[in-house]
């Protein structure tokens, strides 16, 4: 390891994204793509090759996480934009970020809870094919009250 009087130099303490790849369990190709869609940054030698600093570790199971759950990449990314640059994410971070997401994902915890207990039961759409729209739906009733699947909606 090189080291100098202050400590390992950036280099010796730097991945390259063969090593963050093997570290993280995330392709080489989806690290590609995160550094693309700037949820982490890596600077190039020059030899032109990529080396990461070990914070992005945690920023990619941070961003593992959150797409687990269904956080949209576009969030993830101004969650992460709050942070300093080279700063490792801290618990209080994912604290502030999940609290942040928290409602939204409730939200669709209820649509999808909802959607799962009607989903053999008209939802409003207005196609009256089904022969229990007539019943439940009859003469396109919810259409008075907007476009698109009113009983999904209207929840």
């Amino acid at each position: 390891m090189d080291m100098s009087r202050n400590g390992p130099s950036p280099e010796a303490t730097e991945l390259s994204i063969g090593e963050v790849a093997a570290r993280s369990a995330v392709s080489v190709s989806a690290l590609r793509f995160y550094e693309r869609q700037r949820l982490i940054e890596s600077r190039r030698t020059i030899g032109n090759q990529r080396r990461y600093s070990r914070d992005v570790l945690r920023r990619l199971a941070l961003i593992q996480i959150a797409q687990r759950v269904g956080i949209p990449l576009a969030q993830i990314r101004e969650a992460l934009a709050e942070l300093p640059v080279g700063r490792t994410p801290t618990r209080e971070d994912w604290q502030r970020f999940s609290e942040q997401w928290r409602a939204e994902l409730d939200e669709r915890i209820h649509q999808l809870t909802q959607l799962r207990d009607d989903i053999t039961d008209c939802i409003g759409c207005g196609c009256l094919s089904i022969d229990r729209c007539q019943l439940l739906n009859p003469m396109d009733e919810l259409g008075r009250r907007g476009p698109g699947p009113r009983r999904l909606i209207e929840t």
